[in-house]
């Protein structure tokens, strides 16, 4: 079987990315009855403000780019007079993806020709323009980031993201349902859609067509916001800890003690993993939990595994209690 390989999306259509900013920043066209034409799209995650190009300086200009123009860059054309147009047409004849006005500022009549002309989409925005960059360099983040397709079932277990991993069949989704049916949150089954968030995030969330739906063998699909409730689903989660279940092997090399974490690279993001080895009558649900758990525990700073070892290494640098003739301190008269 073919493993999954890491994608990222090659472009953004223009009319895709201002439906994403609509509600959230009241993006909306500048120039009346302009229609951007649907193959027009962003090919770069980054933006750009081309106040040097108004100016007349042209190297090295990220035209690719989207191109934001807020007060500074407005006020420029205004100042320019006559020459505004040709300072205008000078950005346009780079053919930008698309331009926004933030702050409320609006193109005058010519310009908006001009533009309409060159068939240039311009829109417009109430945000001021720290902010409305802020939420579009998010947005162009979230559109381009790597993803990877991963089989598995990513459930929220006290706050904590578990990927659960393992060959088909194993029993992923039973534990996961199992894991909602205790009051913990379903992210996705079956099929987890990992993105990676800068260098050390990794976010997890389900397809648009599996969202929060369950094949259970033997059962069929449930759906399990509609079973459980609203409380029983989350949209994402970062993936913290990869849980790896298969059957017991006597000849796998299992963790008992806890002292060396193993690690799983998922796009680049170093993950702890625990081998889960499965056997008749094991509650790996509670297991689950507890790894949970304990992985809040170590991100507070505690961890059971060096505390139980230092407490190894004083009792064996003491004297032994018969050379010292103390022993345990029982209570008297306590028999229970």
């Amino acid at each position: 079987m073919r493993k999954p390989q890491p994608f990222r999306r090659e472009s953004v259509r223009v009319v895709d990315l201002v439906e994403r900013l609509q509600s959230r920043a009241g993006v909306e066209l500048a120039v009346s009855g302009q229609t951007p034409a649907e193959g027009r799209a962003v090919t770069v995650r980054h933006v750009h403000r081309p106040g040097l190009v108004l100016a007349g300086y042209a190297e090295h200009f990220e035209h690719q780019r989207v191109q934001i123009l807020g007060n500074t860059e407005c006020r420029y054309l205004a100042w320019l007079g006559d020459q505004e147009t040709e300072a205008f047409g000078r950005l346009l004849d780079f053919d930008p993806p698309m331009v926004v006005l933030t702050a409320g500022n609006q193109l005058p009549d010519g310009l908006a020709a001009l533009a309409d002309r060159a068939g240039v989409p311009v829109y417009c925005t109430p945000m001021p323009t720290v902010p409305f960059m802020g939420l579009l360099r998010d947005v162009l983040d979230d559109q381009f980031a790597e993803q990877l397709t991963v089989h598995g079932s990513l459930v929220d277990v006290y706050g904590i993201g578990l990927l659960l991993t393992g060959a088909a069949g194993i029993g992923k989704s039973e534990m996961a349902l199992d894991l909602v049916e205790r009051g913990h949150r379903l992210v996705a089954d079956d099929v987890v859609m990992a993105t990676r968030k800068g260098a050390s995030v990794l976010m997890g969330a389900g397809t648009d067509l599996g969202e929060h739906f369950m094949e259970i063998r033997g059962l069929g699909i449930i759906d399990v916001k509609a079973m459980f409730g609203v409380r029983a689903i989350r949209h994402q989660k970062r993936i913290e800890v990869v849980v790896q279940i298969h059957p017991w092997d006597e000849d796998e090399e299992y963790t008992r003690i806890g002292m060396v974490t193993e690690r799983e690279s998922v796009l680049g993001v170093s993950l702890p993993l625990v081998k889960l080895p499965i056997t008749p009558g094991k509650n790996v649900t509670v297991i689950c939990e507890v790894i949970a758990m304990n992985h809040l525990l170590l991100h507070y700073g505690y961890d059971p595994a060096e505390a139980f070892a230092t407490r190894l290494r004083e009792r064996i640098s003491a004297k032994s209690d018969r050379q010292t003739g103390r022993g345990i301190d029982w209570f008297e008269h306590d028999f229970e």
